[in-house]
């Protein structure tokens, strides 16, 4: 995935923050014993998602000390980035593939998982990441809330610049959201780099808030917070099957979507506790996690 020089300096931006601010971790090369089946996973998952995980792992392992922590997908790269070699974590779980590959040299080479597996478009040459998932997002409407303020549904992204809707749209903030980065790449690659930043930039004016994770502006839609939400797909679907009046949009340039997967902290992939929870990742938990959400 390209990368974009409006990804690398905010992304140089939100490290140097975490520099700033990082503490030192043990090294995973110096743990003693008692950490032997500690296994540490970062992720900027979903928080039901995360809670549906722990559950399976502690049950299958109720033996080891698993745990999942969450960060927003800038922060996770930003927090990876600063303790380098220094880092609790073992593994990376539904992180971004664009993240991950600017976290490569952090990673190590996954050679137990059969990569042939997974379809061509989602395979990493380099095995520093195996597949989890391909999450879309979409322009999510309160069709209630605009019918009360005597306003048309939005055709376009460019409709969405219309003063009308000042205050009233939501989005991820993408310098600490994959979903909100994933808005801004996708329209990178239908329109260009220069043609893009001019876009948000204008649209910041129509902007409710920012939020820092993916659900939350169509969660807050739905609760007549906002109007219009950037936000996730599949989340709008869960609350339009609980009765929000919630209409999904996909305009002209399409669904904006990445994939995400999983990741292995280089001098961290021999540990035998790592390796047993990456390899249940690829028995059935996540087929499961997917068909369940």
């Amino acid at each position: 995935m390209k990368k974009t020089r409006v990804f690398a300096a905010l992304l140089a931006l939100l490290m140097t923050a975490a520099a700033l601010t990082g503490c030192g971790q043990s090294a995973a090369g110096t743990r003693d014993d008692a950490d032997s089946k500690k296994v540490v996973i970062y992720t900027p998952t979903e928080d039901y998602l995360i809670e549906y995980m722990q559950q399976r792992l502690t049950a299958q392992f109720p033996d080891y000390d698993i745990s999942l922590e969450y960060y927003h997908s800038g922060d996770l790269a930003a927090k990876l980035q600063a303790e380098g070699a220094d880092t609790a974590c073992d593994i990376v779980f539904d992180c971004e593939y664009g993240y991950l590959q600017m976290l490569s040299d952090n990673f190590a080479t996954i050679d137990f998982i059969d990569n042939s597996q997974f379809v061509a478009d989602m395979q990493d040459p380099t095995r520093k990441y195996m597949p989890v998932d391909r999450y879309s997002g979409s322009v999510i409407v309160n069709t209630q809330v605009l019918a009360d303020k005597g306003l048309p549904v939005p055709q376009s992204y460019e409709d969405l610049l219309d003063p009308m809707y000042k205050g009233l749209i939501e989005m991820p903030d993408p310098t600490a959201s994959s979903t909100g980065y994933l808005f801004l790449k996708s329209l990178v690659n239908a329109w260009g780099e220069e043609k893009a930043l001019a876009y948000f930039d204008q649209l910041d004016a129509n902007i409710l808030q920012y939020t820092g994770g993916g659900s939350a502006p169509v969660k807050d839609a739905a609760a007549g917070e906002c109007a219009i939400a950037l936000s996730l797909t599949f989340k709008a679907v869960d609350l339009i099957n609980e009765g929000s009046p919630l209409q999904i949009l996909f305009f002209a340039e399409g669904a904006p979507y990445p994939p995400a997967g999983l990741s292995i902290l280089s001098g961290h992939e021999n540990r035998q506790a790592v390796k047993d929870v990456v390899n249940y990742f690829y028995s059935d938990i996540i087929d499961d996690y997917l068909s369940t959400y």
